[in-house]
Parts: structure tokens; C-alpha cells; sequence
């Protein structure tokens, strides 16, 4: 959402806007849910459910940590819990960022495939721009990551809007209850 508020009606942009000289029409509507009912602004509600997927991936990296305990070696256990924490923890943000964040209906397929696609994007982005930072610019490595954690959040909000949980301008004339 811009700066302003939502309208009188209590109706929240679900898909960007990029015009129509980008192959979109003006974003779909859909009741506001009780988080932008709240912030107001999607870019806060955005931050708020990336927190919340942080944290939540940290108690699920520990979950399956004590889950696997001693039956695979310490050094099975900390990659395996890493990468079944990133597992479900997708699932999860991609659930709260399409019906929390976005609020769009229907291409429940490709916008899952869109969304792994982009945070896969930023997940690289991460790595090469803190590897510049620290190598080339010769940054102290712990504030250069916030730097481009920062950085590629922004990035990543961006993709979302546009290509996770984008709508094509056929799909509001075809589908308009989508």
C-alpha cells in the first residue's frame, strides 16, 4: 500500500499496480485483513510477517535440533534441522505473505514457485553482496550484513509485489472472482 490509508469501503490493494503498459491492470481488491487493518501499509505488514518468519525459523531450526537429538551425528543434526527448518518455515511465510501481506486468490501453484524463486534470489543476493562488501569495500563483516540484510529485504518486498503475487491483466477480466 502508498501512504494513504485505506479507502472508506475497508478494502486493501491484494496485487500491485504496474500499469497497464506492463501487461497489469489496477490491483484486485479484497477485504482488508486484520494485519493491514492494523498497520495500514503493506510494506509494514511485509516487515512484521519477515520478523515473525525469523524468529519463527530460529525456534524451528531448535526444534529439529532437539527433534533429531541423538540420532544422527551433532554435525547431521545442525545442517539436516537448518534445512527442514528452511522447509517448513517457506511453507509457513508463503501462507502468511499471501493471505497476511498480499492478499491474493487463486495461482496457488506459481505463486508458490514464484516466491521460492525470489527468496532463492535473495538468499544469493546476500551472499555475493556481503562477500563485495567485506572483500572489495573491505567492510567489517557484522554491520555489512545488516547492511545488505536491510538491502535485500527491500529487494525482496519488491519481488514479491511483482512477480510472487503478481496478477496478469487477463486475470481480473477472465477470473474476476480471483
Amino acid at each position: 500500500m502508498t501512504d494513504a490509508q485505506l479507502p472508506p469501503n475497508g478494502t486493501a490493494p491484494v496485487a500491485a499496480d504496474a500499469g497497464p503498459e506492463f501487461g497489469h491492470v489496477p490491483a484486485e481488491t479484497a477485504p482488508a485483513g486484520p494485519l493491514l487493518r492494523l498497520v495500514r501499509r503493506q510494506e509494514v505488514a511485509f516487515a512484521l510477517v519477515g520478523g515473525f518468519n525469523t524468529l519463527m525459523g530460529m525456534v524451528l531450526t531448535i526444534f529439529w535440533l532437539t527433534v533429531l537429538g541423538d540420532s544422527v551425528s551433532e554435525d547431521v543434526a545442525a545442517a539436516l534441522s537448518v534445512a527442514l527448518a528452511y522447509a517448513v518455515g517457506m511453507v509457513i511465510a508463503f501462507a502468511l505473505h499471501r493471505t497476511l501481506v498480499f492478499r491474493v486468490r487463486g495461482h496457488l501453484l506459481r505463486d508458490f514457485v514464484a516466491f521460492v524463486g525470489v527468496n532463492a534470489v535473495g538468499m544469493v543476493l546476500n551472499m555475493v553482496l556481503l562477500q563485495l562488501a567485506v572483500s572489495l569495500l573491505h567492510a567489517p563483516a557484522k554491520p555489512a550484513a545488516v547492511v545488505v540484510m536491510g538491502l535485500v529485504a527491500v529487494a525482496s518486498f519488491f519481488g514479491h509485489r511483482h512477480i510472487s503475487f503478481r496478477r496478469p491483466a487477463d486475470s481480473a477480466a477472465v477470473h474476476p472472482d480471483r
